[in-house]
């Protein structure tokens, strides 16, 4: 008699677990590098703004 083997398709519950564990640590390094980004650009986007209210009080305070 014959033995059928039986062919290995598809992936394991570990496998998967491991694979969502993985993508789930890249998201939070990403998310993490992205909101030091954003706090960045707010900071600079608030310097400009106090520059150019600085500019304008001293554009005002000139006298015509």
């Amino acid at each position: 008699m014959k033995k059928i083997q039986k062919s290995k398709k598809g992936f394991t519950l570990i496998e998967m677990v491991l694979v969502i564990a993985i993508i789930v640590v890249l998201a939070a390094v990403l998310l993490i590098g992205i909101a030091g980004y954003l706090q960045r650009a707010n900071n600079a986007k608030d310097s400009v703004s106090v520059h150019n209210s600085a500019v304008a009080a001293a554009t005002a305070a000139i006298p015509a």
